[in-house]
């Protein structure tokens, strides 16, 4: 009778355990434990209400193990909704989980909130696999077609978690253990009903027992012996699903909020939030890393994400700040919070890891409420002296220019790093020089381009010069920092007091920060302080005054005698008549205007598709075609700049001939080091060629940035004059066209 029951109950209770060692693989991304319950409890029930139906004819089950599945799925929808906080009734909150499930389940970012739109879809597809397991299995004896649901769910959720979790073979090793015990344990053992006694079937089936037992285990050190090193072999990084979705887009004022720091100074008074924190802090609204030369931009790439929030890369967190914010007169869809958020509620919100900002979706409100525990990090200032910077792809972006940075700005930055070795120094020498010799005025103009740079910080006094906000301090510090090779980036936010107060436009401001090795990002402030007289500008960072015309002689300069004779009286040819009007002056006018109107659409044409062309050749395609596309813009660069490669050569010589191009140049006033190695590119090149198809968004984005930082820097090396005939120059329009393999583009030859 035992043996009888151990033969009913233990294919339900494999089943049953091969679909709750799908959810907790699937769980290594989630948050908590409610997902792993959630899905444990789906697994007994479609397990459980098979079980109890066997007995039934199979086309009732079914409708039966459906009626179930939405009972459960109401329990788990009304659960995890209230565990997250999301108000609304039943049918709504099912109607947006069943209709979103699947998108935002791909979309959201690691950890998963356990809420109705990312529990639903596993719960379903955990009943729906017991079910037919069970089906299988047990009415048609049907063990190895019946264990298939299982391992397909098992390898949905190894697909989900992707790159979310780290790897490891266990979870794939107790799985197949189940496996092998269901397929050892719930065959029939076939015996005549003649001629054996009771003693010989019992031993019969007791040797069948042993030798099943001793090939599971077998099979099961077999394979946990060979798991380890067969994983260790595996190098290459699982399929993000969350990849498939895009993320939400900006706006301009979301994208760049420094252009809004003009119009908060002139309004200060315009309440914005109001803000319940327990110290003075800062509150970050946005973190803007990118820099093309005209503007700053967030370049940020926000998910979906629960409330529990991962920490960014190199943030060092040493404790926590609680904000409760509310929402006035705000608007855009980036959520204000200290940094670094670590844990929200009251709100659903997108977020960007690289910079640990937040954005709501569907845009900010008036009276929305929402509370923010931050890790606040203070940087050890006995360590900051010695500290280092990082390089390398990671803190590119950070390090990065527009093209044509002006010389006025690269020397000034050379002045103050003259003397200043450690990373720290030269940071606290910039912050201290803007400080001391800028004066701070919420009148002055937005801008932050160079010409902006430029002026703010060399311009006639007389003419406004010398005086911005916050955004001209920040930018210039970021700017000045990146020349001396320092990651830095600006951030827009507002100063809130300790206790309930409202935030004002006047509390909004930008700051830069720069990041420093095992320290993090660390804030600066270069504003001067209140009431203080700003220093003038030293000799020796002023800009080098123009090349001038020789001074004129000393020598009286000779006059004519008037002569006797008058004007004459006829006019000449083409000259006007008397009262009349110049004909040739005004064809040659008219003529003159022609051309000057050609010469500008020419301009402009030129300069709109070499535009188009890169972003065509940088931007877009697949990841092979912007490989191609980087190469194709340092083969014209190579033109444009006088080196054009040779046709023979391979990837690997132009890289170094294009390193000749651009070797260290030993100036009157500084010296040029050498531009960036394109060894990684020709590497990436050759296998576009060889191995089309195998580049990922990755190396494509590298190959997009060392280009660009190429080509940035041999233009650079060219005069002002080669520089402007570089700019208008339509060659890059009409030349040859052809990916890796053509000839005049010096890629590797098939």
């Amino acid at each position: 009778m035992v043996a009888r029951g151990l033969r009913i109950l233990l294919p339900p209770a494999l089943i049953t355990a091969m679909l709750v060692l799908c959810g907790l693989v699937a769980d290594r991304i989630y948050n908590g434990t409610l997902f792993t319950v959630l899905v444990a409890g789906a697994a007994a029930g479609s397990v459980t209400v098979s079980l109890a139906l066997t007995r039934l004819r199979a086309w009732v089950v079914a409708p039966l193990s459906m009626l179930g599945l939405a009972g459960y799925l109401a329990f788990a929808l009304n659960l995890s909704a209230g565990r997250a906080g999301i108000a609304g009734d039943l049918p709504t909150i099912a109607t947006d989980a069943l209709r979103d499930g699947i998108p935002r389940l791909l979309a959201v970012l690691v950890p998963v909130e356990p809420q109705p739109d990312t529990v639903a879809v596993p719960v379903i597809a955990t009943w729906l696999a017991g079910l037919m397991a069970m089906e299988l299995t047990v009415r048609t004896r049907r063990t190895l077609i019946g264990l298939t649901p299982p391992v397909l769910l098992f390898a949905g959720a190894l697909w989900l978690v992707g790159p979310g979790a780290p790897r490891t073979p266990w979870p794939a090793l107790g799985f197949a253990a189940l496996a092998v015990a269901a397929l050892a344990f719930t065959g029939r053992v076939r015996t005549p009903d003649t001629g054996i006694d009771p003693v010989t079937r019992r031993a019969l089936r007791l040797r069948a027992a042993l030798a099943g037992g001793m090939g599971f285990a077998l099979i099961l050190a077999l394979v946990a012996g060979a798991a380890p090193p067969v994983a260790q072999q595996v190098t290459a990084a699982p399929f993000d699903p969350r990849s498939l979705i895009d993320p939400p887009d900006l706006d301009a004022l979301d994208e760049n909020p420094l252009i809004r720091l003009s119009g908060w100074a002139l309004q200060p008074q315009e309440k914005l939030l109001d803000a319940d924190v327990a110290a003075d802090t800062r509150i970050r609204l946005a973190v803007l890393s990118d820099y093309d030369g005209v503007t700053w931009k967030v370049g940020a790439t926000y998910r979906p994400a629960g409330r529990s929030l991962p920490r960014p890369p190199g943030e060092v967190g040493t404790g926590q700040v609680t904000q409760r914010i509310t929402v006035a007169g705000l608007t855009g869809k980036l959520l204000p919070a200290a940094a670094t958020p670590s844990h929200v509620d009251g709100v659903r919100v997108a977020y960007d890891q690289s910079t640990g900002t937040m954005l709501r979706p569907e845009g900010l409100s008036a009276g929305m409420t929402y509370t923010v525990t931050s890790l606040h990090s203070e940087p050890d200032v006995n360590l900051l002296p010695v500290a280092d910077v990082p390089s390398g792809a990671a803190m590119a972006r950070y390090v990065t220019l527009g093209p044509n940075v002006p010389d006025n700005l690269s020397r000034l930055a050379q002045k103050l790093g003259a003397d200043n070795g450690a990373p720290y120094q030269r940071a606290l020498a910039i912050e201290q020089f803007l400080a001391e010799h800028y004066k701070l005025d919420p009148q002055a103009p937005s801008g932050h381009a160079y010409p902006n740079l430029n002026f703010f910080l060399f311009g006639p006094a007389n003419t406004g010069a010398g005086k911005g906000t916050s955004e001209q301090f920040a930018a210039s510090f970021a700017v000045l920092a990146r020349l001396l090779n320092l990651p830095s980036r600006v951030v827009v936010g507002f100063t809130a007091r300790s206790g309930n107060h409202p935030i004002t436009a006047g509390d909004a401001l930008a700051w830069p920060e720069v990041y420093f090795t095992d320290l993090g990002w660390v804030p600066f402030h270069p504003l001067p302080e209140p009431n203080t007289e700003t220093k003038p500008l030293e000799d020796e960072f002023k800009p080098q005054p123009e090349n001038s015309q020789p001074p004129p002689s000393e020598e009286p300069i000779p006059t004519l005698e008037p002569t006797a004779e008058g004007p004459s009286a006829a006019p000449s040819a083409g000259g006007p008549a008397a009262g009349g009007v110049n004909v040739a002056l005004v064809a040659g006018a008219g003529g003159g205007g022609l051309i000057v109107l050609l010469l500008a659409a020419f301009i402009v044409f030129v300069l709109v598709a070499r535009g188009a062309l890169r972003r065509r050749r940088l931007d877009e395609g697949s990841p092979d075609s912007r490989i191609e596309g980087a190469w194709l813009e340092v083969g014209d660069a190579l033109r444009l700049a006088g080196r054009r490669a040779p046709e023979h050569l391979s990837a690997a010589e132009v890289a170094a001939h294009a390193a000749q191009a651009a070797a260290p140049v030993r100036g009157k006033h500084d010296v040029r080091l050498a531009a960036p190695t394109l060894d990684e590119l020709a590497e990436a090149v050759n296998q576009t060629v060889f191995g089309p198809g195998t580049a990922g968004d990755e190396q494509a984005e590298a190959a997009r940035t060392r280009a660009v930082a190429y080509i940035d820097e041999l233009k650079a090396r060219r005069s002002w004059w080669r520089q402007l005939l570089w700019t208008l120059h339509p060659g890059p329009l009409r030349w040859r066209r052809g990916g890796p393999g053509k000839a005049g583009q010096g890629a590797p030859r098939p």
